[in-house]
């Protein structure tokens, strides 16, 4: 297999065996082990990839690195493990750091079996950054961050390749993450950079407080507007492709191309999103798998079809819903989390099954967000 099909393997297993892996020693096992071993590496050899690895120079007795891969006789990579459910951004890799600077190693992992950070010396030589140059998330990941990972195959690996690009990876990232954070919360500087471009009168207080609000629904209405672009370019492809399509199927497209005012998706919305397409990935092709954002509720489709509901994520309250369906009745659960979907992907993945199993017409649309009330 290709390392995108032996990635897909691996996270496929992620959903079923996450309440299984509560222990850094179980996170290792299932998770891991075998992502180590989709890069090349043969784990059950000490000769290439070391585990409980200590150095003798000078570091703290008792300290040691989960792993440490070995090519061509010199340590190449570092890598420090967490249970699944720790949350890297507040863990403290000391011992990564230590081993970095006493051992040949140019690069340090540090991971919880699901997201896989990559660290180097870009800013100081010999000296492990503080922030990771490239970020791999085993349950939403994209085709360029595959490229990006087969360079730390064993087949492929090159150091001189790797730190070529790394630099430009880490400072990417982080222009990403600061464009993200300004288009969900503006800052008074970006909203004064974009009130400079159009206002010819004085920035004032007040009228910095305006443009503040005008920012976000700009925001708002060009991300939708793309979004509508690419459904209606979609949509014409689909027509060109197949001139029997059904008046229902294009009712359905004009309905989800109309305004969407008011509606913004959140982090939490996209993060489920990309939680039930995890779930997923083992009984369905992800990119039929589509999410639809209205007023009340985040749908999740099948086939990007209304008739075809997979889920709902209601996250506009303070207690998270979400609605799981069988035979098209919606059944609201609780949930303190989006981990918390992860809880019901049997259910999930049963609703495929429905759709899948089932030749038959559908006859019946479900009514849309706005006509069921918030949830």
């Amino acid at each position: 297999m290709d390392l995108i099909d032996r990635t897909k393997d691996i996270a496929s297993r992620i959903p079923k065996q996450m309440e299984y892996t509560q222990t850094e020693e179980a996170t290792k096992n299932a998770f891991i082990m075998p992502f180590i071993s989709a890069l090349g590496y043969d784990v059950f050899n000490p000769l290439e990839v070391i585990p409980e690895f200590t150095s003798d120079h000078g570091t703290k007795k008792g300290e040691k690195v989960d792993y440490a891969i070995k090519k061509d006789d010199k340590i190449i990579i570092l890598v420090e493990c967490k249970w699944s459910g720790a949350d890297l951004d507040k863990v403290h890799a000391s011992q990564l750091y230590r081993y970095f600077s006493v051992t040949s190693a140019r690069f340090a992992i540090l991971t919880n079996g699901i997201e896989y950070q990559f660290y180097s010396d870009i800013d100081e030589p010999n000296k492990m950054d503080s922030k990771p140059f490239f970020v791999f998330n085993m349950l939403h990941f994209e085709d360029h961050q595959i490229n990006e990972l087969k360079k730390f195959t064993k087949s492929a690996f090159s150091l001189e390749d790797i730190l070529t690009t790394a630099s430009t990876l880490k400072y990417a990232g982080a222009i990403k993450k600061i464009l993200d954070e300004e288009l969900k919360s503006p800052s008074e500087e970006f909203v004064r950079f974009f009130a400079s471009q159009v206002y010819d009168g004085r920035l004032t207080q007040p009228v910095v407080e305006q443009f503040t609000k005008i920012v976000k629904d700009a925001r708002t209405q060009f991300i939708n507007e793309r979004i509508n672009e690419r459904l209606k370019t979609a949509l014409s492809a689909n027509q060109s492709g197949s001139s029997s399509e059904g008046v229902a199927d294009t009712e359905e497209a004009d309905e989800d191309t109309s305004p969407r005012d008011g509606i913004e998706t959140t982090q939490d919305e996209l993060d489920g999103f990309n939680v039930v397409k995890a779930i997923l990935r083992e009984v369905v092709d992800v990119s039929r798998v589509k999410m639809r954002d209205t007023k009340s509720y985040c749908g999740i489709l099948l086939d990007d079809n209304n008739r075809k509901p997979i889920c709902r994520l209601r996250f506009n309250t303070s207690q998270k819903y979400l609605g799981l369906f069988s035979n098209k009745n919606e059944d609201k659960v609780e949930i303190d989390n989006v981990d918390g979907i992860f809880k019901f992907a049997d259910r999930v993945k049963a609703v495929i099954g429905e759709y899948e199993g089932n030749g038959k017409p559908e006859t019946s649309e479900l009514p849309t967000g706005d006509e069921v009330g918030n949830g």
